[in-house]
């Protein structure tokens, strides 16, 4: 099987069930994005020294991937279990926004509470966290916008709000641990 089948030269691709649309179709930007979302949290790794913290993003993109199978399939919330539907193929599970929130208490507890904004940045690796964090809300705007025009699981939208959250308490710990001070604004 190659790589490449041509097909893309015309500006079409095709969706999880074989139809085809426009590059520029809004469903093919949503899963888009969070497919750019789950590189940069790949390059943000790269920086990152603690085994743990990269565990975590390695759990992240496995549901990044999870969450874009889902936005590639236009019938993944018309799955019909008592026809033989696999409901748990390509779904998030709810765990992963309430473990997302573990995270975040976690790692918020061993930082200094703020006080002011703060810019985005520090060492590679906490502005890495942050551009992920900005990527993740672009996605999160493109999913809304999507689900303002077909139905979609709303856990996905939850999910990708979180995520935002928490790679925003992950960019300060990753710069806290690394001893490099926040810039207030």
């Amino acid at each position: 099987m190659r790589i490449y089948t041509k097909f893309g030269d015309r500006g079409e691709t095709r969706l999880f069930d074989g139809t085809r649309v426009p590059k520029s179709n809004i469903r093919v930007a949503a899963y888009g994005n969070v497919d750019e979302l789950a590189s940069v949290l790949g390059a943000a790794a790269a920086f990152i020294e603690d085994e743990p913290i990269c565990g975590v993003l390695n759990d992240i993109q496995r549901q990044l991937l999870t969450l874009g199978a889902q936005l590639a399939n236009p019938h993944s919330d018309n799955i019909n279990t008592a026809q033989g539907g696999n409901p748990d193929k390509a779904r998030l599970a709810k765990e992963s926004v309430t473990n997302m929130e573990a995270w975040i208490d976690g790692y918020e507890a061993e930082l200094p509470e703020l006080q002011k904004f703060i810019l985005s940045g520090g060492g590679p690796a906490g502005a890495m966290v942050h551009l992920a964090r900005t990527v993740c809300r672009r996605a999160e705007r493109g999913v809304v916008s999507l689900g303002q025009e077909t139905s979609l699981d709303p856990l996905i939208i939850e999910y990708l709000n979180r995520l935002s959250d928490f790679l925003f308490v992950l960019a300060r710990t990753v710069n806290h641990r690394e001893g490099i001070k926040e810039i207030q604004w």
